[in-house]
């Protein structure tokens, strides 16, 4: 019987002998990249791909990718051949607001309720920062805590908690945000004092303060820090030296900021300047 000889072909390699580059390694590289990129959007306020393209040393496709994944985050406007920054002001939907800066949200939250005490009585204003407050909150070894909110789905995170003792304003709902807000809202404050506020904002600049895009909102959040002893404002770094339409209070109304540690120096000196404790994580 004619036994059939076997050939091996000795496929070329050209990374022969290198080690290849760890797969974590690799996706850091490209995390890195994006936010980097999206601090150059936010800064320029405009970017194309080609000069990304040559800045980064990538292909036109690569930085056409890593734009359309910022682009779905809400980090940045797509436009035809590159990128434009996100304003403050847009009414981004919930959903995407908590996929953005999510790692820095929890640290935030965490640091936040180490503020509350026994019996005492917080307001969480809406927001995804705050809800995040909220989901710990639930797990607060506490005997009773009353929380106040205008929000619908930190309402539904803490309905169930034994500790919790949930008062829930009533208003005209903002589907984007799930926030109650308007005159009944308002009125719903009226009478309530409060320990803390947890405020949240699409916004905060030395110069103007604590700022939101909705005007409705803007006048209950106002109403918000008149029942509080203490108001304390939590945020992202990538809310920090933005500014909004509204106003809502001054940093000199602000006793404590809880942000992350990505907020620049000069920043966080100009903040304290103005007494406002800041807190990063």
């Amino acid at each position: 019987m004619k036994q059939t000889k076997k050939t091996e072909t000795k496929v070329s390699n050209d990374n022969e002998g290198k080690p290849p580059e760890p797969v974590a390694d690799q996706d850091l590289l490209v995390a890195e990249r994006r936010r980097k990129i999206r601090e150059m959007v936010a800064e320029r306020g405009r970017v194309t791909v080609a000069e990304l393209s040559e800045m980064f040393g990538i292909s036109l496709v690569t930085v056409r990718a890593d734009l359309n994944v910022l682009a779905e985050i809400g980090a940045v406007v797509r436009t035809r051949g590159g990128a434009l920054a996100q304003r403050a002001d847009e009414d981004l939907p919930i959903g995407v607001k908590q996929s953005l800066h999510r790692a820095e949200k929890v640290r935030i939250a965490e640091e936040a309720v180490k503020l509350i005490g026994e019996g005492q009585t917080i307001v969480l204003d809406s927001g995804t920062t705050t809800a995040e407050i909220a989901k710990q909150i639930r797990g607060l070894k506490l005997q009773s805590v009353n929380v106040i909110t205008n929000a619908l789905n930190i309402a539904v995170l803490l309905a169930g908690a034994p500790h919790v003792t949930l008062i829930m304003l009533g208003g005209v709902l903002r589907p984007s945000s799930y926030s109650l807000g308007g005159p009944q809202a308002e009125q719903g404050l009226e009478g309530l004092h409060a320990d803390i506020l947890f405020l949240g904002f699409d916004g905060l600049d030395p110069e103007i303060g604590v700022m939101t895009p909705h005007l409705l909102e803007a006048r209950l959040n106002s109403r918000m820090l008149g029942i509080a002893r203490r108001v304390v404002a939590v945020g992202d770094s990538s809310k920090i030296g933005r500014r909004s339409l509204s106003m809502i209070a001054t940093i000199e109304q602000i006793d404590q900021i809880i942000t992350d540690a990505g907020v620049p120096a000069e920043m966080v000196e100009a903040l304290r300047s103005r007494g406002a404790q800041v807190v990063l994580v």
